[in-house]
């Protein structure tokens, strides 16, 4: 038993804790109005800005 719960209890603790994020950043972007599939858009592009080398990248478009 301590063998599993050893394993399992860090991937429970991040996805606990990825659920939080979203359900506040969710509730944030409601405050502003904004619908769920507006912040998957802003979160998408954020996620492309960051890979494609941040605030550099932010200057090109």
């Amino acid at each position: 038993m301590y063998i599993i719960s050893k394993a399992l209890d860090p991937i429970f603790a991040i996805s606990i804790g990825l659920a939080a994020a979203v359900t506040r950043i969710n509730r944030e972007e409601k405050e502003k109005d904004r619908s769920t599939q507006e912040t998957i858009d802003v979160f998408k592009r954020r996620w492309a800005l960051a890979w494609e080398g941040g605030p550099a990248a932010a200057t090109k478009q």
